[in-house]
């Protein structure tokens, strides 16, 4: 093991002992890949010959970039119990760790089964039965969450339409750069804001392929909250949409499985309110110019010299797929 993994495993074995009640010894743990931003471990915890198969979530030992659009793992940690006790398709969270383990803002929740692995889930063939189903399940899972009494809800970021675009604004002027097409789409947005909501509801914030776990039956879980806020739940079922989370089934824009209204009938059937496609339309659009400037905000890190990394010099790179996207999103609005 390296010296992370032994402190690692150190730390959840006091705290998992703590929460069972009971002596916990930790087996087959490992960092699973993915996650620049946050840490994901996966171990057993055997306490009393019982074995409980566990998820640590933690922030990396030394945090780099910007944080501020995450929640802190104590905020994130209330918002899976609330989704979770409301039957969202989310893991079970048990236990935060203390100050004292030693590992940071982190907690543990249940492992579930499943995979996230796009092109494995788009292809494979032990998925082909679940591919007809996932469309119409991202439906009925973001009605479900977007139906989370939000009294149950720790405080969360209130983003309106406006507040969302002042700040790609922010975002794109920092780059200190002219991006043409993102500022036309951004000024197409501002002129076409929709009307507020009356009642603000949870918004997952990164309602995406790559983003939930899939077995052969469909989806297992919606995974990754930390995005989480109050606003307009429409906002999910763009995010879903955009290009990019097709990963190369441009035909299927609800995550690359099926169509638009196909998640949109499941939506509604579930108890989500009637999806006004002018509005949809709208939310795709700026999940389209969100993610472009992410993709450049990556790339500069990158470039100049912040944080040498290959992986965001080669997500900059796909900005200019979403520029064409854009391109493309706003000759349909004509």
């Amino acid at each position: 093991m390296t010296s992370e993994a032994v402190l690692v495993a150190a730390a959840l074995a006091g705290a998992a002992s703590r929460h069972f009640g009971g002596p916990a010894a930790i087996e087959g743990l490992r960092r699973e890949s993915g996650g620049a931003s946050r840490q994901t471990w996966s171990f057993d915890a055997v306490v009393d010959g019982k074995r409980h198969e566990l998820i640590l979530r933690r922030d990396p030992p030394t945090t780099t970039g910007d944080q501020s659009g995450s929640l802190p793992r104590a905020t994130e940690f209330r918002v899976l119990r609330a989704a979770f006790e409301s039957g969202v398709r989310a893991p079970e969270v048990l236990f935060e760790l203390s100050a004292e383990d030693g590992l940071g803002d982190a907690y543990v929740m249940r492992r579930i089964g499943g995979i996230a692995i796009a092109r494995k889930l788009l292809r494979d063939p032990p998925y082909a039965a679940a591919r007809r189903k996932i469309a119409g399940q991202l439906g009925a899972i973001a009605a479900r969450i977007h139906a989370v009494d939000t009294a149950t809800l720790p405080p969360l970021a209130h983003r309106q339409s406006a507040d969302v675009i002042a700040s790609l604004r922010g975002n794109l002027d920092a780059l200190g750069t002219a991006h043409p097409v993102f500022e036309l789409a951004l000024s197409w947005l501002d002129r076409r804001k929709p009307m507020p909501i009356a009642r603000p509801v949870l918004v997952h914030g990164d309602y995406r392929t790559g983003n939930y776990l899939v077995d052969e039956t469909g989806v297992t879980a919606i995974l990754d909250w930390e995005g989480a806020h109050l606003g307009d739940p429409v906002e999910d079922l763009g995010w879903v949409c955009i290009k990019s989370w097709r990963f190369g089934s441009i035909d299927k824009p609800a995550g690359g499985f099926g169509s638009r209204e196909e998640m949109w009938a499941a939506y509604e059937s579930a108890g989500g309110g009637k999806v006004d496609p002018a509005r949809a339309h709208w939310w795709e659009v700026f999940g389209t110019v969100r993610w472009g400037i992410i993709c450049h905000t990556q790339a500069y890190k990158h470039l100049s010299g912040a944080l040498k990394s290959m992986e965001m010099a080669s997500i900059g790179r796909r900005a200019v797929e979403t520029e064409f996207d854009l391109l493309q999103l706003l000759k349909e609005a004509s």
